[in-house]
């Protein structure tokens, strides 16, 4: 089975900073794009940031432009989502996830499949 791991979540101030993780299992995906996407309580997923097989490019949402960034480690076969200045909109279950073809990055959750079992992400005010 492939596995993806989400770590890093918590609960903190506005403001402040959280690192999320994402470690795949049971295969690689160094050819495969990558994504983050979250979800809070009655909303739809949506998505949060992608970046593409190699790294060389990379998809934000407009409400976290400049305040998250998505890369990816392929040796380790992981992503991270390193989120600064956040704001309790920001209050959300994220979820990492992968495509199963290589190459880009894709827009929509229906374009990945493989998803991890998500981390909470709580910000007060």
């Amino acid at each position: 089975q492939v596995q993806l791991a989400e770590s890093g979540g918590g609960l903190l101030q506005a403001g402040g900073s959280l690192r999320l993780s994402c470690a795949a299992s049971g295969r690689t995906f160094r050819n495969s794009a990558m994504a983050w996407f979250r979800q809070a309580p009655g909303k739809e997923r949506a998505i949060v940031a992608a970046i593409s097989w190699n790294g060389g490019s990379a998809f934000y949402a407009d409400f976290v432009k400049g305040r998250f960034t998505i890369s990816r480690d392929n040796a380790k076969n992981t992503v991270y989502l390193q989120m600064n200045s956040l704001k309790p909109e920001d209050t959300a279950v994220y979820y990492c996830t992968a495509r199963r073809i290589a190459g880009t990055y894709a827009l929509t959750a229906g374009e990945y499949y493989y998803w991890g079992q998500g981390t909470q992400v709580t910000v007060s005010s």
